[in-house]
């Protein structure tokens, strides 16, 4: 069943869940009062943390919203590596005065995955989406039995033919160009994520694999380009730098600032602050120690977060995740719902200019 026929959405747009505070109850709950699908992010949250927010947001809207969990990593990881990048960063840690986190408290790598899905099967959110790989067939079938529409982030055409298998719902499609990290289910520790696909060139090849609904994400700021990947087999768009500069994010003050300030011109793929390929703004942190960073993830994520923290409390974004689509020039900071509004109102516009392109083709 396709995604509107759910009554997800009034308009085919979706706030992405990006996990680090971005997408709060706030955001969610907007986007969701406005006719889009706002979206949570259960990653890095405790399963309790998490529940928070869910019952927040049911206070905020009574509208649907969904809830983004991470897969539970399972990959080998070079520990040696892991103390060689410590060893990197200890002038960071020095300079902001923090200490790097040690692997003993770290903790697990399946960011309480188990507990979260209890949860969700216990008290039924109307969409749960995952991320970093693909849930299996039994826990994707507790989910349906309790009412909710569940989609799977992929990057490629194996991923979403792997993902339809196991009975999603939908997909959500994510190209290259998108902003934090790359949704790949297997993390290849000998590239940098950089020969990812296109979106418009990925959505295509899955359209022709699968035969689920799709959600678009990479890149995406305006109506017209969401009018493109509709007409390329997409039921809905997702967005996440669009509303990353919207006044009801949890983004630090400075990251939203620094999506349009000329001092940031472009994005890269890095494993610099995660161990895991992630699209963010190009800074000082970035260029110093990317080059650096293995394939650790979440371990790496979690030797950082406190530089991280630091670096935001310091004002120094030249520090800090600054996580970002590579159109993250046309943010516009308006009110979440506002966005919607114009996000769809220009959506329409496209679509209507293409209609009138036909009609005079054919006369």
């Amino acid at each position: 069943m396709s995604l509107a026929a759910n009554g997800l959405f009034r308009y085919p747009i979706v706030q992405a869940p990006m996990a680090g505070g971005a997408s709060c109850p706030p955001l969610a709950a907007a986007v969701s009062e406005a006719g889009g699908l706002g979206f949570l992010a259960g990653g890095y949250k405790t399963a309790d943390g998490m529940y928070q927010e869910i019952k927040q947001t049911r206070g905020l809207t009574r509208r649907p919203f969904g809830v983004n969990l991470f897969l539970p990593q399972t990959g080998h990881v070079d520990q040696a590596a892991v103390e060689a990048y410590r060893g990197q960063l200890a002038g960071e840690a020095g300079w902001y005065e923090v200490s790097l986190a040690e692997e003993d408290i770290i903790g697990t790598c399946d960011d309480g995955y188990e507990a979260k899905l209890a949860i969700l099967v216990e008290d039924p959110v109307p969409v749960v989406s995952f991320t970093f790989g693909c849930p299996t067939p039994a826990v994707l079938d507790r989910l349906r039995k309790a009412g909710t529409h569940t989609t799977v982030t992929v990057t490629s055409v194996d991923e979403a033919r792997a993902a339809q298998a196991a009975g999603a719902d939908s997909l959500c499609v994510q190209g290259v160009e998108a902003g934090g990290h790359q949704g790949t289910h297997r993390d290849d520790p000998q590239t940098d994520g950089t020969a990812g696909v296109g979106l418009l060139a990925l959505l295509s090849q899955v359209r022709e694999s699968v035969a689920l609904p799709l959600i678009a994400a990479g890149g995406l700021m305006r109506g017209a380009q969401l009018a493109a990947v509709v007409a390329a087999g997409a039921e809905a768009a997702q967005l996440g730098t669009a509303f990353l500069a919207c006044p009801e994010s949890g983004a630090h003050p400075l990251h939203k600032k620094a999506l349009t300030d000329p001092m940031f011109a472009h994005t890269e793929l890095t494993r610099a602050f995660s161990g895991r390929p992630a699209r963010g703004l190009v800074n000082r942190f970035m260029r110093e120690h990317g080059p650096y960073a293995p394939a650790a993830y979440p371990q790496i994520h979690h030797m950082t977060a406190g530089l991280r923290k630091a670096a935001a409390a310091a004002g120094d974004a030249q520090g800090m995740a600054l996580w970002a689509g590579q159109g993250h020039r046309l943010a516009r900071a308006l009110p979440a719902g506002q966005l919607v509004e114009v996000l769809a109102a220009e959506l329409a516009e496209a679509r209507r200019a293409v209609e009138a392109t036909q009609m005079r083709s054919e006369s």
